[in-house]
Order: structure tokens, then sequence, then C-alpha cells
């Protein structure tokens, strides 16, 4: 079965008619955008029809300028070494920071007209894009002048998106050496890293000693880059007037900090159940102190659960259809029509994720398919970016931006269904090793983001007086492991190159997405719970809960399933469900 995708209902090359025209589009619409912004946004005259006329432009140059960037960035994403992607790219990035000037300028004109409630009557555009007009309005009081957001916009190219650049190539092109079986390879990184769910130990702590290995020949490049965009981060947020990145962040998010406390200090509380978890596990493996991370993902168990990608469609697609109909001819058609890029291979980046192109209805996965029952979860999560998607395909692209933490919730509501469904089939042998699997990626949600969010915490607060160097960023790495994972694993055997690894690091509008993660894990458990006591009925509610994403803040989007997001026992209850699960495999764990 194929496992590369393809992108030809977009365009088919570079070179084709469809592409040029739609370059020279965005050209045309950028100058019809500022010219119509300097002729119209001089006075408060005819303000319902000026605000219908900005909407309609908008969304015309954001549906074609997603089209092409969609293209380029996915093509680069499979084929990093590939200079006209890149070139396009660096051209795009351009092209949007010149309508830096008439979005900063109606933003400003349209905060000065007041109440604008009395506008949104003028026609039903208006009304369907309530949130969006409202949320510029509130974000108005973090703009700075025209001139001086034109400079931030067009700096960060060869700043902080430049570095981003650097640090996605260098880690999509690094070659590792290692050696498996006596025999030495030069293998991409991607692979070497899924030698972390194979069943030989030795094969396990061989990739992650090379893998550390060959972050040594990065790593100075990356901390280069890391400290470049967090710079930039730390000096242009203090410029807007955020109290810090994290309070950007919250506000980007639609959330408010009750929200966020609340949700972190019960994952604290939580923590210890982990860290049994991961002491049990060793104990199953032969270690009396704790987890070596190189056993992280070690399969538990007898039995060896492994899929062909042909077997992994078929499963998703069966358990999918549990829950509708709907959900599950998407992914059928997303793995028949070509919409999935599955294959490791040299040049193409690593992990994983889902790219939703609104403007044509379709979406573009991207994962690394090792065949595990990790690696089915994986596609069944990205699956459910898709979905989400779906359910957002009759709004406009601009009442479909909806913020990273409600960005998890349709992919782990999928991973929730494959893994009950794993669990429903299994023997007393399958259940252990899939309930451990379950576990395993909860930890990595629950304590491996926790680690993360107080890495990225007390990093902003060390860039605010220095560059902070390779050995500060490892130690303040260990540190925070320590922190989350406690006796849970072996402290001579931690990652203290986790920020090379990850991706979210590097990018300047992404700071904090770690605790999204696990936002969208028990946010995703509490949904997953309703849907079990409303069954079928459910189903409606849950679409329209998805498809509201886009224009609502999150506690709005909560409410219509009757959660209370800011409430710290909401966030107990789902953390409730994986603790049980920890339960049972300790019993399991003592019986088999």
């Amino acid at each position: 079965m194929e496992m590369r995708w393809s992108l030809d209902s977009l365009y088919t090359s570079f070179d084709s008619e469809e592409f040029g025209e739609d370059l020279k589009r965005i050209d045309q619409m950028i100058g019809g955008i500022k010219n119509w912004t300097e002729k119209n946004l001089i006075s408060e005259e005819e303000p319902g029809r000026k605000i219908e006329d900005h909407l309609k432009m908008m969304i015309d140059f954001n549906d074609t300028y997603t089209k092409v960037m969609a293209y380029a960035s996915l093509t680069s994403s499979v084929d990093v070494r590939n200079d006209k992607a890149k070139k396009i790219i660096d051209n795009l990035q351009e092209k949007y920071a010149e309508l830096t000037y008439p979005i900063v300028k109606f933003q400003k004109w349209l905060a000065s007209l007041g109440d604008i409630s009395k506008y949104l009557e003028y026609s039903e555009p208006l009304r369907l894009h309530r949130f969006y007009l409202y949320e510029l309005i509130e974000n108005h009081k973090y703009t700075l002048s025209d001139d001086t957001e034109l400079l931030i916009a067009k700096m960060s190219n060869t700043g902080s998106r430049a570095w981003s650049k650097l640090q996605e190539h260098t880690t999509s092109t690094l070659l590792v050496d290692i050696e498996i079986n006596g025999e030495n390879k030069r293998l991409p990184l991607p692979i070497v890293r899924n030698m972390a769910y194979e069943r030989e130990e030795e094969i396990r702590r061989a990739g992650y000693e090379a893998e550390l290995k060959a972050y040594e020949k990065i790593d100075e490049y990356s901390a280069a880059s890391l400290n470049s965009i967090k710079g930039e981060v730390l000096t242009v947020s203090k410029m807007r007037g955020y109290k810090s990145p994290l309070h950007q962040t919250i506000i980007d998010s639609r959330i408010d900090e009750q929200t966020l406390n609340s949700m972190l200090e019960a994952m604290k509380e939580s923590i210890p159940s982990f860290q049994k978890y991961y002491r049990r596990k060793g104990e199953i493996l032969g270690y009396e102190n704790g987890l070596p991370f190189y056993n992280l993902f070690a399969p538990i168990g007898n039995v060896d659960i492994k899929f062909t990608y042909e077997e992994a469609k078929n499963y998703i697609v069966k358990n999918f259809r549990t829950f509708s109909d709907r959900l599950a001819d998407y992914a059928l058609h997303a793995f028949e029509k070509k919409w999935i890029d599955a294959e490791p291979r040299d040049g193409k980046r690593g992990g994983a994720f889902c790219s939703n192109i609104h403007p044509i209805g379709e979406s573009r996965i991207l994962s690394n398919f090792s065949g595990s029952l990790s690696s089915v979860v994986t596609l069944a999560h990205e699956l459910g970016h898709g979905y989400h998607g779906l359910c957002l395909k009759d709004e406009t692209i601009l009442n479909s931006n909806y913020t990273m933490p409600i960005a998890e919730t349709a992919s782990i509501f999928c991973e929730t269904i494959i893994m009950k469904a794993a669990l429903k089939e299994s023997t007393n042998d399958q259940a252990l090793s899939i309930l451990e699997t379950s576990i395993s990626d909860a930890g990595q949600v629950i304590v491996d983001i926790y680690s993360r969010f107080l890495f990225e915490s007390e990093l902003f607060e060390k860039r605010k007086e220095h560059s902070v160097s390779v050995n500060e960023l490892k130690e303040l790495m260990i540190k925070c492991q320590k922190e989350a994972y406690g006796n849970g694993l072996d402290s001579k055997f931690l990652h203290p190159y986790m920020w090379v690894n990850k991706p979210h690091y590097y990018y300047a509008g992404l700071n904090f997405y770690n605790f999204p993660y696990a936002f969208g894990l028990l946010f995703a458990k509490g949904v997953y719970a309703e849907y079990l006591k409303r069954g079928e009925a459910f189903v409606e509610e849950y679409d329209k809960l998805l498809a509201s994403s886009g224009k609502n803040y999150i506690a709005d989007v909560a409410d219509m399933v009757d959660i209370d997001i800011k409430s710290k026992d909401f966030w107990r209850s789902s953390l409730k469900l994986i603790e049980q699960d920890i339960e049972k495999f300790m019993d399991l764990s003592y019986k088999n």
C-alpha cells in the first residue's frame, strides 16, 4: 500500500501553470488590500460596508495563500533539501509581511469605532464573524505602531523564522552513526528514534546512545537557534505589553490563567502515580533504581503487537466506525486518496503532524510509521486532527483558526477510541501490553510535558539575563526531568538533549506548545466520558463542538458539553481515569 502522500489536488509542481497563477494572484491581492486600506480607513463612514469588504478580501487572500504555502511547506517537510521549496517559503513569508501594515491599520480603525454591535446587523458575513472581530478589538491593546509591527514582521523572516528553518534542516538531515548486531550503519534520526520501541533492549540502548552522541554534532547550532528565537520572543512580547511569553500564550490560546493553573496543579498532584508506574516498569525489566530513559517505550508483556500499514488502516477505520460512520469514512478516504506520508526516510522530518488545508477541504498527515501499536495510535491521533478540519470545512477560513489547547481534543479522542478497542479485544497478556502503551503515552503527555513546561519557563528566565550555553541547557533539561519523573527514572540515564529533539521550542509563534497536549488529553477524556454517558446521541454534539472551536473561547466550547475547565476538580476527574489504568497495570503486572 502506498505510504507516500500525493499533493496533486493542490498543485502538480512548482512549475505548473496553476501554481504560477496563484503566486501572481497573491501579489495582486496584497496590492489591492493595501490600496483599499489607504482609501477607506481614513474615516468612520459606512463602517458595516467597510468591515464586510475587509473580511471578504482577507478570506480570499488567506484561501489562496494557504494553498500555496501548504504545497511548499509539505513538499519541504518530506524533502528538506528541496531548495526550490525553501525559496518559495521564504518568498511567501516576505509577501505576508507586506500585509502587516493594512491588517494593523484595520485593527486600530475597528477599535476606534467603539461598540461595534450595532454594525454587526449590516450583513450575514458580519454576524458570522462576530467573535473574530471582537477578538481583533480585544487584542488591539497589544498592538504596536503600524511601522513597528511591519518592521517586526519583516525582521522575523531573517530572525526567528530563519533560525527555525536552520534547526529543522539540521535535525532532518542529521545522520546517526550506530552499530547494530556488529554492523556499522548511518541512519536518519527518525529511524534511530523509532528504535526506542524495539523489543530488544540492546537495540533500544544502542539507539538512545547513538542519538545522544549524534546531537553533539549539532548542539551548538541548536543552542544558537534556541537563544536567538527565545531572545526575540522576550523582546517583542515585552514591547507589546504582555507580562511574559506565557501570558501571551494564554491569551493566544483563548484560555485564562485560572484554567491553566488548575490543570497544572492537578497534573502535579497526579505525578506520584506515574512515578510508581515507571518504577514498576523498571522492575519488570530488571532495574531496581528506576527506569532508564531508553526503556521508557520498551514493550511490556510477551505479546509483540505489530501491524503492517494495511493492517493499521483497517484497524483504525473499523474502530473509528464504532463511534461514527463520518469519522471512519474520513479516515478511509485519507488512506485511499494518499493524504498520508508514513514512510521514514532520509531527508524527511521526524515526528508526526497533520496539516488541514481548509481551502480545498483536505488534510495531509505526516508520520514515521514503525508498525508498533504506538505508531498506529499516532496515525489515529493525526487523523483526529484531520477530522477536526473536516468538521470546520463549512466555516470560512477566518472562523476555522482554533487555538493550541483545543487543537489536541479530536486527536486524543481518536487515540482513546483505538486504545479502548485494543483493550476490549485483548487477552490478559495483550491487555498488559496495551494498557502499558496507553499509560506510557499518557505519561509523555502529563509527566514529560510537565518537565518541558518547567524547562521552557526557566529557559525564558535565564534568557532574560544571557545566552544560555549548551551545558546550561543540558543541565536545565536534566533538572526538569528529575523534578517531573522523580525516582521513576534512573537519574544516570536521562535525556539531556530533549531541547534539541522537540521542534516546538523553535517556533517563535508557538511558545509553551507543551501544556496544550496535556489540556487536549484531559479535555478529550472528559469529552469521551460524556460520550459514554450519552451514547450515539452525543456524536452530533461532538461534531458541533469541533465546528465551533474556531470562533469561541475554549471555556464556551467546553460549556457546550457541560465541562467547567476552570475547576480543578474537572482535571482531577480526568487524571483519575489514568490513575485507575495505572492501578490495573500494577495488578496485571504482578499476576503475569
